[in-house]
């Protein structure tokens, strides 16, 4: 018996830190004990309060493709401390297991498995508090054949969060594991959600093609210097054998497998949801073409890099997304895609920002159009471009099209002389979402756009927004410092009321001048770490409502009929 609970079966299997058996516990289940020898495990795997990361993180979760957590605790074995963390037992076998026992032939077979991966993942990285596995390979992937077939992501142990410094990162030392870490996680340590979807496409590459990339050059697995090599290897072009002896395999995944695994995070699938979309079919990937789509949006993490907005974020789910991915469900209800709507409100509440989260979300063409995008000293030569950029569109469908300062697009037409422009957005904008074309625009002056453009069947729907309340602002504080170094004892109420009468664009603002004064406080010796405290926080919060008071005018400044003109003038 271990600690008067749990019956000991058989052993499983030894790792660098920690025995793993399967168990038997007073209700006569099968469990799956992990067993630390306290000794043995690297200081940077204890959390502030000398809780073993692998354990809280497990207390947290609850998702079908992750090992469900039952108990824990410690024990005095011989002498020596030891941890313990208890797990539903999987009947089944890991990835590995399968893969050198009967390789996958069916693209379906491996489609299934990875995407209980992508979706344990896209669970882990969009939690409140967002956690990088940071070992994601066919060891640590179990598939429970029970009923069936479920990939499980098991084994935590390099996991982080995304708030913590890169410096607690313990990076795998053996060879097996390094073949699949991002290169930015050999060196010099960071991770992040797209170093997961790297060690995905590694999976994926070793499932179609029975190797792994770049193997070929590294011969001598115990050399000490291999994540080194293993960096230079990657500096090289990939290579594809041939893949006809997998069903259904085609350039796709090729173009995939590209996307997955580029050097630069930035390049790759930026969430699990997107990778798995790819591999669905739901988003094209044309790796030639990405790189140079000249409105493509940039990466910022779609709806989870938006805080709060849940509202308008399911109401976009409900309205746009699901009718693309899902025509025909609507189409029995004679329903399509809303021609667009009109988001509003004062500058820096995240009118812009929200549209390409959204675009990113969504995996469609995204075209940003501003005021001077369609100007033209020729005349009816701003028609023509207007003209042409809904047809790009309807080419590219579905796409989202967005203009920006739309006020400036189509003012009323009872006092301009741009009403031939403002005729033809009417005609383009007329049950545009039939040709799978969403338009979007934003304004800060909502009442000076021509009334005929909102109206049913053109812009049809009006959203304001507004300036963050304090939920939001205590979301948005801590989604743009989770990336940063932080001191301990960030009090993100406090902040959050500190910072009552900001608008969207002040809080990150605010957290990227506190990285930098906590920088140059360490380069100027005034500390020893430029991780960002609170008391660098409140002070950068300090200064912006400084900076806001200074561009407002002097009370009554408009009102007060004692002012000269001179003055009314300056």
């Amino acid at each position: 018996m271990f600690d008067g609970k749990y019956e000991i079966m058989l052993f499983i299997k030894k790792g660098r830190n920690a025995e793993a058996y399967r168990v038997r516990g007073k209700d006569n289940k099968p469990y799956c004990l992990k067993l630390f020898n306290v000794e043995q495990i690297h200081r940077n795997d204890f959390d502030a309060n000398g809780n073993l990361f692998e354990i809280e993180f497990l207390k947290t979760v609850n998702h079908p493709n992750i090992a469900a957590y039952k108990d824990s605790g410690e024990i005095i074995i011989e002498n020596r401390k030891y941890l313990y963390l208890v797990s539903d037992f999987i009947r089944g076998e890991t990835l590995a297991e399968c893969l050198a026992r009967d390789p996958l032939i069916d693209l379906y077979d491996i489609r299934q498995i990875l995407s209980g991966v992508l979706n344990g993942l896209q669970y882990l990285h969009s939690l409140p508090t967002p956690i990088i596995h940071n070992e994601i390979t066919p060891h640590n992937i179990m598939l429970d054949l029970s009923g069936s077939p479920i990939a499980k992501i098991i084994d935590l142990g390099n996991a982080r969060t995304t708030g913590q410094s890169s410096e607690s990162y313990v990076r795998p030392n053996d060879y097996s594991s390094l073949r699949y870490i991002a290169s930015e996680c050999i060196a010099p340590g960071a991770f992040s959600p797209q170093s997961d979807s790297f060690s995905v496409g590694v999976i994926l590459y070793q499932m179609l093609f029975r190797m792994f990339p770049y193997q070929d050059a590294i011969s001598d697995v115990n050399d000490a210097g291999i994540g080194e090599r293993i960096l230079e290897q990657r500096k090289k072009k990939l290579l594809f054998p041939n893949i006809t002896r997998v069903v259904d395999c085609n350039d796709a995944i090729l173009n995939i497998l590209h996307k997955a695994l580029q050097s630069n995070p930035d390049k790759r699938f930026q969430t699990a949801t997107e990778f798995l979309q790819a591999l669905n079919g739901e988003i094209v990937v044309d790796y030639k073409s990405v790189p140079e789509e000249k409105n493509s949006v940039s990466k910022k993490g779609g709806f989870a890099a938006i805080a709060g907005m849940q509202d308008l974020k399911k109401e976009l789910q409900r309205t746009v997304i699901n009718v693309i991915r899902n025509p025909e469900e609507y189409q029995r209800h004679e329903l399509g895609l809303p021609n667009g709507i009109l988001l509003y409100g004062e500058p820096g509440c995240g009118k812009t920002f929200f549209a390409e989260c959204f675009a990113e979300e969504t995996g469609f063409h995204f075209m940003k159009i501003k005021p001077s995008d369609i100007a033209s000293i020729y005349i009816h030569g701003t028609q023509e471009k207007i003209k042409e950029i809904f047809d790009k569109a309807k080419e590219k469908a579905p796409t989202i099209l967005y203009f920006d300062e739309f006020d400036a697009m189509v003012p009323k037409r009872d006092n301009t002389q741009q009403s031939a422009e403002v005729n033809e957005f009417l005609v383009q904008l007329n049950n545009i979402g039939n040709s799978r074309v969403f338009v979007m625009a934003s304004t800060n002056k909502v009442e000076t756009i021509d009334p005929a453009i909102l109206r049913s069947g053109r812009l049809e729907k009006k959203i304001e927004i507004k300036a963050p309340d304090f939920e939001m602002r205590k979301a948005m504080f801590e989604l743009y410092l989770k990336r940063k170094p932080l001191d301990f004892g960030i009090n993100y109420e406090k902040l959050a009321t500190l910072s009552e009468q900001f608008v969207s664009s002040d809080i990150p603002f605010v957290c990227d001048e506190a990285s930098r004064e906590a920088i140059g406080r360490k380069i100027d010796g005034i500390t020893n770490d430029s991780r960002i405290t609170m008391e660098i926080l409140e002070a950068e919060i300090k200064k912006q409502h400084e900076r806001k008071l200074k561009k407002k005018p002097p009370v009554g400044f408009l009102n007060n009929t004692t002012n000269t003109k001179k003055d009314e003038e300056k």
